[in-house]
């Protein structure tokens, strides 16, 4: 009898466990427009017509130049914060199992023992004497059975939670990939600075010479080499400081990629980085909502929506059930004799009357969707705002660079005619400083835009979602777990 109680006991708790009271999900719609911005800022290249779309282009793929993908590559291995990330991943998956187990019974054995001295008459004892009761049991302690979906609603957020951590662990790796490029170009921009730095200081301490000489002779007057003594000390400035930002420089990668980058493996100039390829926006913005960290904020969202559930769940009876097989004897020797067998059956059901905590509890986990909602949609709307910021800057560096290196030849043609006006005499030094001045700035100005453009490339590439792809360790997955 009790074993047929046992069977249509445990085989409603299977026709139930599917059963939550968790809302239904529905997608909240994107607060942003359907396509990306269209004006002057945001005009199209030939570069960029046809090229691949950045989640669609592994990291490998998207940079070209081998040494940075020989760091980057050693990042992804030796970064502590992703491997952080990957450990937080690892822990979330442990959680959803520690959740998802609650649905099954807890079968323990336990085996006990009891002496003691009874005095007649109590507790049915006859006469004073030694008592001694042993038992063995195997069973199932205070097993709730989910009827209503309670323990199921939250395995649901478990399960949400875990995926959330999942995609915070791509983000992670998107942005240490995005963060070694940056910094990679960045020591190579302000390596070619201290080269032309070093260069400016040689040409300046040349025409020093040449005008300490003059002036010697009674050919040049003090001034101009006073002028001239002014320019090679803000070269030796310029390359005290330039040393300095790319020591700086190295450090900041060597913390990126968790272990020092050998010094062959290190960028000589900017000139001397290979680019990285183009890549396309796509026509919509709906590729945004396969990044890593707006499907994060959208797990977090149905975490938050799977705790409505267990907060509807908490008015509803809660049935558990306690049951033990085993032996029973007053005697150790006879324990496992015939005739001790014993069994106990311990149904409980528990209906909540009064608690006004629930409608509180219940309250709460609403509010919490919709702040998860507000989180959700804010992303989207920052992520949009990261591509059309993007956009706008590609669309203008192309102009900004053309110009740029117009100045720059321009300043060098005008730079040679002064020198050659001074040579002759016909022109005054301080035209000639000018002239070297406008040229150092407007060269130092070239390297600032053609870095601009190189980091904005790895921007947008970062922003559309692109630089994450499996590693080693292989991330976690859900062998053996569905989402029912």
């Amino acid at each position: 009898m009790i074993s047929k109680k046992l069977s249509l006991l445990a085989i409603a708790a299977f026709l139930l466990a599917g059963c939550t009271m968790i809302p239904k999900y529905t997608r909240p719609e994107a607060p942003i427009p359907a396509v990306w911005p269209n004006g002057p800022a945001y005009k199209e290249t030939p570069s960029t017509q046809g090229a691949p779309v950045a989640a669609d282009l592994q990291w490998r793929e998207f940079f070209a130049d081998e040494r940075l993908q020989t760091i980057v590559a050693t990042a992804l291995k030796n970064n502590r914060d992703l491997r952080v990330a990957a450990l937080n991943v690892e822990k979330a998956r442990a959680l959803y199992r520690i959740r998802r187990a609650e649905l099954l019974p807890v079968v323990e054995a336990t085996g006990s023992g009891l002496k003691e001295r009874a005095v007649e008459n109590f507790f049915g004892v006859p006469v004073a004497g030694v008592v001694e009761q042993y038992s063995v049991n195997l069973g199932v302690t205070s097993w709730e059975i989910d009827f209503f979906g309670r323990i199921r609603s939250l395995e649901k957020r478990a399960l949400e939670e875990y995926f959330a951590t999942e995609q915070g662990r791509r983000s992670a790796q998107i942005l240490l990939v995005s963060e070694v490029a940056n910094a990679y170009l960045t020591l190579a921009a302000d390596r070619e600075n201290l080269l032309l730095a070093q260069s400016t200081l040689e040409s300046q301490r040349v025409s020093y010479n040449l005008i300490r000489r003059r002036h010697e002779v009674g050919l040049a007057p003090q001034l101009d080499l006073r002028q001239v003594q002014t320019r090679v000390d803000a070269a030796r400035v310029d390359v005290a400081r330039f040393t300095n930002l790319a020591s700086q420089d190295e450090n900041a990668l060597n913390l990126l990629v968790g272990s020092p980058v050998p010094a062959d493996m290190l960028p000589e100039a900017l000139g001397a980085v290979t680019p990285p390829r183009d890549v396309s926006a796509g026509l919509s913005s709906e590729v945004l909502l396969n990044r890593p960290d707006i499907l994060q904020a959208e797990n977090l969202l149905k975490a938050a929506n799977a705790d409505i559930g267990a907060a509807r769940a908490a008015f509803f009876p809660v049935i558990s059930l306690t049951t033990a097989i085993g032996t029973q004897s007053g005697d150790l020797s006879g324990l496992f004799k015939s005739g001790t067998f014993a069994w106990s059956y311990g149904p409980q059901i528990v209906l909540p009357i009064f608690d006004a905590r629930t409608w509180s509890a219940l309250k709460v986990t609403k509010v919490q969707r919709e702040i998860a909602v507000a989180q959700y949609e804010r992303a989207i709307q920052g992520a949009f705002r990261d591509v059309a910021d993007a956009l706008s800057q590609r669309g203008t560096l192309g102009d900004q660079m053309e110009a740029q290196q117009s100045l720059v030849d321009a300043t060098a043609d005008t730079y040679r005619l002064s020198n050659a006006r001074y040579a002759k005499g016909t022109d005054i030094y301080l035209n000639v400083l000018d002239a070297q001045r406008s040229l150092y700035a407007a060269q130092q100005g070239l390297i600032t835009i053609r870095l601009a453009k190189l980091t904005n490339q790895v921007r947008l590439y970062a922003v559309l979602g692109g630089g994450w792809t499996p590693i080693s360790p292989a991330p976690v997955s859900l062998s053996g777990f569905k989402d029912t």
